[in-house]
């Protein structure tokens, strides 16, 4: 998806072992797949940064088997207020039916790269990170620096909302953040929102020699799919469009779908999920908008004049919002200072950035690793790549220290 517009950023060699390396290995050892608790990864991150005088802000879900941690490191005098965030999820996807050369859980060093869940996606920018934090500590900072590490972001960026929530509401106010999601340390100023939903059509079942007696919920549910499929081809064919997107309209797409239980039975249900991909600039509630109207307007009349039953439930599974990072935003100006890249580079998949954007805290994503090696069996992390995440973080804390 990357591979022109995000190659390895050039730099001095890298060591042979990158000082983020232990750090990394000791966070994918912690096996954080989205549906497991990942409190021994943030136990353990706060107990170092407790060890280091720096104390640490939990926020949980509501079973309190995840959590959100933030921490700040004041500047000079004390300050907590501003300051720059590097933020980063603790979560990684499932590793079920992929066929690995090793562990995903115990990250073993092959050729150059750092192998196992998570170490491009994300665990490698909050090793260095981490690995930073004896320098921030001897640094007098201008400005304070905080770390946001977060739960659940790969099942819809569900963790950072409660995190955001906790630190309005504790008056802690960030003027700004790096997300590092990978992107080969090159600096992504864009993304598109994403928008999840679930749509369960309910119909009456009969035998299928008496149709006129049952309300067939799959061939409902193809007339919404289509419609559906109308949207997007409106935006392929019309716009809005931003070129500097690699798909560059707004996308909509039905992804899996479920229904019936016999060929002889006209069937009851018909279950499926869609999501839509809004440019920024797009609403993606005017989009939701249309569908509703056109679920109240046209499909329910016409299901219940077959039936009186007929019902459509329409819920939403996750969203996040868009980034599109302002050029005059300090910490665009910093991050692209500090990587001297100044191309413009705008991907359609989500991140955090968004979320902390739309709280008035201006975001940019830059971070290790290439994107094509998330997700996928043998992910990796190059040593390289982490190296220069080290010596990016390192130009970071320098920027920051208070000239006399």
């Amino acid at each position: 998806m990357f591979d022109d517009q995000l190659s390895p950023a050039s730099a001095a060699p890298a060591a042979a072992e990158p000082a983020s390396l232990d750090w990394t290995r000791k966070l994918v050892s912690f096996d954080t797949t989205s549906r497991e608790s990942n409190l021994g990864l943030i136990e353990t991150v706060r107990d170092h940064l407790a060890g280091a005088g720096i104390e640490s802000i939990l926020s949980y879900d509501a079973d309190r088997r995840k959590a959100n941690l933030f921490a700040t490191v004041p500047d000079a005098g004390g300050g907590t207020q501003g300051g720059i965030v590097l933020s980063g999820h603790t979560d990684v996807v499932p590793v079920d039916g992929q066929k690995w050369d090793s562990d995903p859980f115990a990250p073993e060093v092959r050729d150059g790269k750092l192998y196992g869940r998570g170490t491009c996606d994300m665990k490698g920018f909050i090793g260095s990170a981490l690995t930073a934090l004896p320098q921030i500590m001897s640094t007098r900072l201008s400005k304070p620096v905080h770390f946001a590490f977060s739960y659940d972001e790969e099942i819809g960026c569900v963790g950072a909302p409660v995190m955001l929530a906790d630190l309005a509401a504790r008056g802690i106010r960030p003027s700004g953040c790096i997300v590092g999601e990978p992107t080969s340390m090159r600096v992504i100023v864009a993304h598109k929102g994403i928008n999840a939903f679930r749509c369960c059509i309910r119909g009456q079942a009969a035998h299928s020699s008496l149709t006129p007696q049952g309300l067939n919920a799959i061939e409902y549910a193809a007339r919404l799919i289509t419609f559906i499929r109308d949207i997007a081809d409106e935006f392929r064919a019309n716009g809005p469009y931003d070129h500097a997107f690699d798909v560059p309209f707004t996308t909509a797409q039905t992804s899996t779908i479920k229904g019936g239980n016999a060929l002889n039975t006209v069937p009851a249900d018909c279950e499926f999920q869609f999501e839509y991909r809004n440019l920024p600039g797009v609403d993606p509630e005017a989009v939701l908008t249309r569908i509703r109207e056109y679920i109240d307007g046209d499909l329910l009349p016409r299901m219940r004049r077959e039936h009186a039953i007929g019902a459509v439930e329409l819920s939403k599974i996750a969203a996040a919002p868009s980034l599109d990072a302002s050029e005059e935003a300090a910490v665009t100006q910093l991050v692209r200072a500090l990587t001297r890249d100044t191309d413009v580079r705008k991907v359609a998949y989500g991140t955090e950035g968004g979320q902390f954007q739309q709280a008035g805290i201006p975001s940019i994503i830059c971070g290790p690793g290439n994107i094509e090696q998330a997700h996928r069996p043998n992910e990796f992390v190059s040593l390289e790549q982490m190296a220069e995440c080290d010596r990016f973080l390192g130009r970071f804390v320098d920027s920051l220290a208070v000239r006399d």
